[in-house]
């Protein structure tokens, strides 16, 4: 078996994170997501998230309930060693826009760690830049 090489592992990571979030949220299907892309351990940094896999789908289930129609499109990944950055924008009809961004640790291609850090994108802003 050849080895994978480093900027290939950085691809996969990504693409891995991408498909994850896509899944889970576009797709409405975390529990696949869960079984695809997440590690036998996963720590959750998110104070409203309960640690493990079974932490993470309660708080998709609660989600989803609160906000079906929740979109979460990603505008940016980057990628460094065993971690990814995710930049996405989180919409959900008559709710504010969302600016998000999330780091996502791997171990062996699969997802064990999370952080992520929400921001309501405000109707006025002090300079003509966008959040995204």
């Amino acid at each position: 078996m050849t080895p994978i090489s480093n900027q290939d592992q950085l691809v996969h990571n990504k693409q891995t994170v991408v498909a994850f979030y896509t899944r889970t949220f576009n797709d409405k299907d975390p529990e696949g997501a869960a079984k695809a892309y997440l590690g036998a351990h996963y720590k959750q940094h998110n104070p409203s998230a309960a640690d493990d896999v079974a932490g993470f789908l309660e708080f998709c289930r609660a989600s989803q309930a609160r906000a079906p129609q929740l979109h979460a499109e990603v505008l940016r990944v980057i990628a460094e060693g065993d971690l990814v950055f995710t930049h996405s924008r989180m919409t959900i009809p008559g709710a504010p826009t969302r600016s998000v961004m999330d780091v996502w640790r791997l171990e062996d291609g699969k997802i064990v760690e999370h952080w992520d850090a929400i921001q309501v994108v405000p109707e006025k802003s002090a300079n003509e830049n966008t959040m995204f």
